[in-house]
């Protein structure tokens, strides 16, 4: 083993005088046998909005690492942004790690709700230095801001600390971090989001280049997120798309999904997702009398054109994201790194339905240009109906909207309810793996459920990176998750434990093929998920016992991690 060592070391210096840094770099990381890692975090991507998913949007280079890597079918998220950020982060349930809710301090009475990472919590970053990665994250933290990524184990950072979203065509709310570190500059009106996102990654990557160290990139984009803002030109094709509406769309897009693999084949198509927002819905007056998203033919043609246009954005936004993806996927391609970094891309929940089927327009004033980043204020939640030549700068720089809870049916179709809730519409998240040198299959489809909290356990199984039992002299939270690396063989997780979830009063427990479920302050669920993915027969008046031995085990899962006491109660 030594002579091999001398010899490898012989060969890297050989090697690093005859070829350029790059090279040399990905000679290195392959003598190690640790991969680059690169995780991709979509915001509020539905399930089937991917083209390799069976959406209509059309996503050529994530397509790509789909057919080139893996595709997984059932793979769960935390219900919405801070908690599966949280989560990611950390390999804990977001109640563990501080952030059961959002990233205000509900006071040392709530321990799972301090509103930012606890000192017991250690993150991806943090692990993976001691693996000895460089480390970097470029866009969304949100994880609370009184700790910054760079005291959290990120060598470099460039994106926004405050508030949950931003204006795509506003700089001002991102920064640089450390100080003094080098940041982009942007003329008058190119600046957008995404591509500046993309743009501090890709720098990023050149720097741990010259460090000559395997990276850890965690790229979290904006994108979908409202505001729905995108380029012209990544949203010109969507023009006509949506103008034939949310119902005969949805059924194109189960379709397809059968066809690809996304869906079992007898899946069928749930009806328009009741929202449980009933005061907003009825001052908007946008519901039907039963509370569920209106039928496409049933509004006026202003108001088709009007949502037409807003999904049209949403398109934009998703392509444009896709697009920028491509560049880092060039980027590694060029510097001989693809095959050997691993790429994991995901969404942190489902599709947005805020607030209700037409969706809103934000108030500017209020709060995106004052700095504070939307989240920082109150935004407001007029719906606009745009007309005639608004619609045709609908998704630029002068429009800040919400694309509504009928069009975040069709990007969660098939399944039921939206991002906040546990039933499969909330936490359903397309999950792609690209790893060439570790994952001998191309083009499959995974089934084995997996969540958020196994990143954290996944990277550690395939650095071999330790995770440590302290930080900073407090003792560390262990692992929730299990590895997903033997799914990558297609053989089951070694799983010890049901899956759990609770946001904002919606619960659930994911044992086997049971799935127990319930929205705010409502009755429990039973659903067999292998049978009735879509949530559409609940089974609890005729299992009693599964139900209360079910419940049960989440009751004391809540107990453990930090669920109750729940602000406000249960």
């Amino acid at each position: 083993m030594k002579a091999k060592h001398i010899f490898g070391c012989l060969l890297t210096a050989l090697l690093a005088c005859q070829l350029g840094g790059d090279q040399v770099t990905t000679v290195v990381a392959a003598q190690i046998g640790k991969p680059n890692i690169v995780v991709i975090l979509a915001d509020d991507l539905g399930y089937s909005d991917l083209s390799c998913y069976g959406g209509e949007i059309n996503t050529p280079n994530l397509d790509g690492l789909a057919k080139n890597g893996l595709r997984f079918t059932q793979f769960y998220n935390s219900a919405r942004c801070c908690p599966t950020r949280a989560a990611l982060l950390t390999g804990l349930y977001p109640h563990q790690a501080g952030i059961g809710m959002m990233t205000g301090d509900a006071g040392a009475q709530y321990a799972g709700y301090r509103g930012t990472l606890q000192p017991y919590a250690v993150t991806l970053a943090e692990v993976l230095k001691g693996a000895g990665y460089r480390t970097a994250i470029s866009g969304k933290w949100h994880v609370g801001d009184k700790l910054s990524p760079i005291e959290r184990g990120f060598d470099d950072f460039y994106g926004f600390l405050r508030g949950y979203a931003v204006d795509s065509f506003d700089a001002r709310m991102m920064i640089r971090l450390p100080e003094g570190k080098p940041q982009r500059s942007y003329k008058q009106g190119e600046y957008f989001a995404t591509d500046a996102i993309t743009d501090h990654a890709l720098d990023f990557v050149a720097e741990a280049r010259t460090k000559q160290q395997p990276f850890f990139l965690y790229v979290a984009y904006q994108a979908p997120h409202f505001p729905v803002q995108s380029r012209a030109d990544d949203a010109a094709a969507y023009a006509k798309t949506y103008d034939k509406g949310w119902d005969k769309l949805r059924e194109e897009r189960l379709a397809r999904m059968k066809k690809v693999g996304s869906v079992a084949k007898n899946t069928p198509l749930t009806p328009r997702s009741k929202i449980h927002m009933p005061d907003v819905a009825k001052r908007l007056g946008s519901m039907t009398e039963d509370g569920n998203n209106p039928p496409w033919d049933a509004l006026n043609a202003d108001r088709r054109a009007d949502l037409a246009g807003r999904m049209k954005a949403y398109a934009g936004m998703v392509a444009g994201m896709d697009r920028n993806i491509g560049r880092l996927i060039a980027d590694l391609k060029r510097s001989g790194e693809l095959d050997n970094t691993l790429i994991l891309f995901l969404s942190d929940n489902g599709a947005c339905a805020e607030w209700e089927s037409f969706g809103f327009d934000m108030n500017r004033a209020a709060n995106v240009r004052a700095g504070t980043g939307i989240g920082g204020g109150t935004p407001g939640l007029p719906n606009v109906l745009h007309r005639g030549a608004q619609l045709e700068t609908l998704g630029g720089a002068d429009s800040l909207f919400s694309y509504g809870s009928a069009w975040a049916g069709l990007s969660n179709t098939p399944w039921r309810l939206y991002k906040h809730y546990s039933h499969e519409g909330g936490i359903s998240s397309p999950l792609i793996v690209h790893w060439p040198t570790g994952i001998k299959s191309r083009g499959q489809w995974r089934n084995q459920p997996g969540h958020i909290v196994d990143v954290m356990a996944t990277l550690v199984d395939i650095t071999g990176a330790t995770y440590p039992k302290e930080r900073a002299g407090v003792a560390t939270q262990p692992m929730e998750g299990a590895s997903l690396r033997p799914a990558f063989a297609n053989q089951p997780l070694a799983r010890k434990a049901p899956l759990f979830f609770e946001h904002d009063g919606s619960r659930a427990i994911r044992d086997g093929n049971w799935k127990l479920v319930s929205p705010r302050a409502g009755e429990w669920e039973l659903y067999n998920i292998a049978a009735d993915r879509n949530e559409l027969n609940n089974l609890a008046t005729k299992h009693p016992d599964k139900v209360k031995a079910l419940a049960a085990r989440w009751d004391e899962w809540a107990n453990r991690t930090h669920v109750l006491p729940r602000p406000g109660g249960r």
